[in-house]
């Protein structure tokens, strides 16, 4: 599970169906080794290179990356004049990342004296992802944020009926969908395109999940009107989620998923 949404440990509110009870403060800090090297890279260069990276799982919050201070390229970074304070973590101070005439300012945050009762931020920096240009996980270029090592992704074939209309317009109708899994998120069901009626044209929408890969969306047209953005696809998935290639999943307001 991951630890930081319901039903994890951290997610801040009290998981039902359980015989324990944390003990602790409301906000609770976990900090443990990512296993891998991880780099980040800025206007051409690389400002941080290391395996000695840890992950942060802080309650309600997505686990975030922290680096020894000496993985930074101290040639590509200044001090900042912001500072801001955690009441958990302590007053972070800033860095800004400067390559030529590139400048990202505050882009890296770090404790300085961390709180007593989080002691081993002392001597990590933290970066924030979308202020490089890349970011590479071993060799493999990360896609929307580094994957949470407590996070899954399960696929399996269902003989579940599903049909998805709009109004009483059939847009599909399968009976070999598969049913995904995912952390934290409620299940999608993916249809094979030839159990697909609908004329289904890409849209300009891309997002990237780590766990699935690049997403391409699509908008149906129907004899009366438009839907955007009414479904989505993984035309090259990540090898853990290569079974949904050539299969889309829907969801949209203006749509009702029938599951039988």
């Amino acid at each position: 599970m991951t630890l930081t949404r319901l039903p994890g440990p951290l997610a801040g509110q009290e998981a039902q169906l359980t015989n324990y009870r944390l003990e602790g403060p409301a906000h609770q800090l976990f900090m443990h080794p990512f296993p891998r090297r991880v780099r980040a890279e800025f206007a051409g260069e690389t400002v941080l290179d290391t395996r000695d990276a840890v992950l942060l799982h802080e309650t309600g919050i997505l686990p975030q990356l922290y680096v020894p201070e000496a993985d930074l390229r101290a040639d590509l970074i200044e001090k900042s004049e912001l500072h801001t304070y955690c009441p958990f973590k302590g007053e972070a101070s800033y860095y800004s990342v400067r390559v030529g005439d590139k400048l990202e300012r505050d882009a890296v945050w770090y404790y300085p004296n961390p709180k007593e009762s989080a002691p081993w931020l002392k001597g990590y920096v933290a970066v924030y992802q979308t202020r490089m240009d890349r970011w590479l996980d071993e060799d493999e270029e990360v896609l929307g944020h580094l994957p949470d090592p407590f996070h899954r992704v399960d696929i399996r074939a269902t003989s579940a009926r599903v049909r998805v209309l709009a109004g009483d317009t059939v847009l599909a109708d399968s009976t070999h969908a598969l049913l995904l899994s995912e952390t934290g998120l409620p299940n999608r069901y993916y249809l094979p395109a030839a159990d697909i009626s609908a004329e289904l044209v890409r849209s300009d929408t891309r997002t990237a999940c780590p766990y699935k890969g690049r997403s391409t969306y699509w908008t149906a047209k129907l004899a009366d009107r438009e839907i955007t953005d009414v479904a989505w696809s993984y035309e090259e998935p990540l090898p853990e989620s290569a079974r949904i290639a050539g299969h889309r999943s829907f969801l949209h307001d203006d749509l009702t998923v029938e599951v039988g």
